[in-house]
């Protein structure tokens, strides 16, 4: 039974006088209807262009997420092995990401500044690189925790950000391997009170808001940058690296992620 509304088009291709090129036209000027100008309430969020374009994502309430799923205190590797699993799994679908920086529950995905991908909107940046990864996080979680099963669906909130040119793009990424320097170095001494001392995270808390704690008092880790990874592009396969970015080093190694004809 044909419905209603397209009772026209029937008799239109019913009719042997009446071409097909007709009645596409004419199904084009039903699909219009008086409801249509909702559409003229959705916002214009173009990125600017000849910018970078930035989507980080940040885990929802991880520190709970972190607590009921068991992780290791101070940085636990599975999980940040998944993440940078997610982050190229992000970027094997998604070809205009040229470089993506994590750390802990965070990962922030760098676009092409001449990527036109759906016409630069950030909604679509934003959401495609959100669901692609959440997805992930769910489908390979058993890759990475065997014997912990997945309680409850992870989430994760983001934000677009455009960068007007190289040096602020490369500012930002040092801003969040800074950040990422400070935050481990925090915790890495907190958990070392809590676990080898025997304070309470209370405690431990108070003793770092007041006092210097040395490295003779806690039994700190030789290496304490677990917690940073990065994904860059060896021609078109994502590869993760653990590495600085903040000096000049990593930039000079990789000159195709600034290239303009990149």
């Amino acid at each position: 039974m044909w419905p209603t509304c397209n009772l026209k088009i029937r008799d239109c291709l019913a009719s042997t006088s009446v071409t097909l090129k007709q009645c596409l036209k004419l199904g084009a000027t039903m699909a219009k209807s008086k409801f249509e100008y909702v559409r003229d309430f959705e916002a214009d969020d173009t990125c600017l262009a000849h910018c970078w374009v930035v989507v980080r994502l940040d885990g929802r309430n991880f520190h709970r997420f972190s607590e009921k799923h068991n992780f290791a205190k101070p940085n636990d590797s599975r999980a940040l092995y998944l993440m940078t699993k997610c982050a190229q799994t992000v970027m094997e679908e998604l070809e205009d990401i040229v470089i993506a920086y994590g750390q802990s529950d965070e990962y922030s995905f760098v676009f092409k500044r001449k990527s036109n991908w759906f016409k630069r909107r950030a909604s679509k940046f934003m959401t495609h690189v959100a669901s692609q990864f959440a997805s992930s996080y769910v489908f390979y979680w058993r890759d990475f925790f065997e014997d912990q099963p997945l309680l409850y669906p992870p989430g994760f909130d983001g934000r677009v950000v455009v960068y007007p040119n190289n040096q602020t793009l490369k500012d930002y990424l040092s801003w969040r391997q800074a950040d990422c320097h400070i935050n481990n170095l925090y915790n890495t001494v907190f958990w070392a009170l809590v676990q080898q001392s025997g304070l309470t995270p209370v405690q431990a808390q108070g003793r770092l808001q007041v006092d210097e704690v040395t490295t003779k008092e806690v039994k700190l880790p030789a290496e304490m940058e677990g917690k940073k990874m990065a994904v860059t592009r060896t021609r078109t396969k994502p590869v993760p690296l653990h590495c600085d970015i903040i000096g000049d080093a990593f930039w000079k190694d990789h000159p195709e992620i600034l290239d303009e004809d990149s």
